[in-house]
């Protein structure tokens, strides 16, 4: 299921179009944008600049898409929107059996070099992520991680997150004692390091339509060559 290739000077900014049908829209995100509407910003999101290029310009459209997950706004990669209500909620009704693999760098070498990582997740009133292993304190969360290379100050992991809970990767890894690099919420307090190196590199999941199954890859951001050099 191929997609039409849209000229750059088309795309929406902080939002390269990897894949575009009738049913859903799929991008690479770049960091520093947000998925949706907060508090602080409710024009530069992708989720709004999505509906201004579905709409091509008429005010008068009605067009619009749907979202179905989000990214954490310095999170960078893959994300998918629905052009209806219908593939919105088929989606988001097989969403647990989507694979979704990130990569991340993280401070220090791991001891294990894979495992999983399981905690129950709530937010408090400052919108902090708390992990806890009592079940009666959170939604449960599953990290699945392996380690791919070292060096003497990074690891960089690959990913399978088994549910999708919100900061989850970033609260699972620095519990562990492993911050990701450039995470000033969750990290070692005032990074030197600009950017967050998390990054949702693949979705693979079933079409609304057609049922088949796809799978879409995100480049990884230059950041994360900079400091660990990979085949991502």
């Amino acid at each position: 299921m191929a997609t039409k290739k849209i000229p750059k000077k088309y795309q929406p900014k902080g939002f390269e179009i990897l894949h575009e049908d009738l049913d859903i829209i799929v991008g690479n995100k770049a960091p520093g944008i947000l998925t949706v509407a907060a508090k602080w910003e409710r024009e530069n999101t992708v989720h709004n600049l999505l509906n201004q290029f579905v709409r091509k310009g008429n005010p008068r459209s009605n067009k619009c898409v749907y979202v179905i997950h989000r990214l954490d706004q310095a999170t960078s990669g893959v994300l998918v929107f629905a052009k209806s209500e219908k593939a919105q909620q088929f989606i988001k009704d097989n969403w647990k059996d989507n694979v979704k693999t990130y990569y991340a760098i993280v401070h220090g070498v791991m001891k294990k070099k894979s495992g999983v990582i399981q905690s129950y997740l709530s937010e408090d009133e400052d919108y902090v992520v708390h992990s806890s292993s009592d079940s009666s304190e959170g939604k449960l969360a599953i990290t699945e991680y392996e380690v791919l290379k070292e060096t003497d100050k990074f690891s960089l992991l690959k990913i399978n997150l088994l549910t999708g809970k919100k900061n989850q990767i970033r609260v699972h890894l620095s519990e562990e004692g492993h911050p990701i690099v450039g995470d000033p919420k969750y990290g070692q307090g005032n990074t030197s390091y600009k950017n967050l190196c998390l990054h949702s590199a693949e979705l693979e999941l079933t079409h609304p339509h057609s049922k088949t199954r796809l799978k879409f890859k995100a480049a990884v951001p230059a950041h994360f060559k900079s400091l660990i050099s990979y085949d991502y």
